[in-house]
């Protein structure tokens, strides 16, 4: 006769839910800006298992609807998560069939509600997100964390990008941008990502929204320089027995 296990047994029952408890596949920081036309965004393509860049083409920007474009950094599965309710709302604002489609602020808005809902039941989805869109010639650029505090902004970061990017981006940031000129900005961050940052790899994707819609271009890498004298050698000068 086989044993009834308890109720609150410490090992659970198989259909116990099972909530990310600590991100284990993640990916870096996403950066945004706002330029003439529409909205650009960068991301690089790595996933990292703890400290190991395990997975080098892990795409993290993805359209959402007809005017929206989303990015992520932070646990991949929450981010699939993520993408699946997405596809819920929109497959039903499409059911409506009213000539009418979800903006991105409308979007932004809801992404605000489903992180803040979450962290309320201790179970986040462990992301930062960053939307951005163009509907009636209005840009919008927006941005919410894994417990749903949300702005926005001109231009945004997350994760170490907030920190490396953004000194950037205000002091060269404006909202005459060409496209060209904006792709070279988040390339200038992207150089200081793959410098400072250990998870981000010389991978990455350059998205643009416009009222033509979304384009994600292809991958490509960054011609980077190593050899200066504080990467050779960066313990020189530090105080310590090691």
């Amino acid at each position: 006769m086989a044993l009834k296990q308890p109720e609150n047994s410490l090992l659970g029952s198989e259909s116990d839910p099972h909530r990310t408890l600590y991100p284990y596949v993640t990916g870096t920081s996403v950066v945004a800006l706002k330029y003439k036309d529409g909205i650009l965004m960068a991301a690089d393509m790595g996933g990292s298992y703890g400290s190991t860049l395990r997975y080098k083409s892990v795409e993290r920007m993805k359209p959402i609807g007809k005017h929206s474009l989303l990015g992520a950094s932070g646990e991949i599965s929450d981010f699939q998560e993520i993408l699946r309710y997405l596809d819920e709302l929109i497959l039903y604002d499409n059911m409506w069939d009213d000539g009418n489609s979800l903006g991105p602020k409308e979007v932004h808005n809801y992404l605000t509600r489903v992180m803040y809902n979450r962290r309320n039941k201790f179970n986040p989805l462990w992301n930062s997100l960053v939307l951005g869109g163009v509907k009636n010639g209005n840009k919008y650029l927006g941005t919410v964390s894994m417990i749903g505090v949300n702005f926005e902004d001109n231009h945004v970061a997350t994760g170490f990008g907030n920190h490396l990017a953004r000194p950037i981006l205000r002091q060269e940031w404006h909202e005459n941008l060409s496209f060209e000129d904006g792709v070279k900005l988040l390339e200038k961050c992207m150089h200081v990502f793959l410098y400072r940052d250990r998870s981000a790899v010389n991978k990455l994707q350059i998205a643009k929204i416009t009222e033509e819609g979304v384009t994600i271009h292809q991958p490509y890498s960054l011609k980077t320089y190593w050899e200066f004298s504080a990467f050779k050698n960066p313990a020189q000068g530090a105080i310590g027995s090691w």
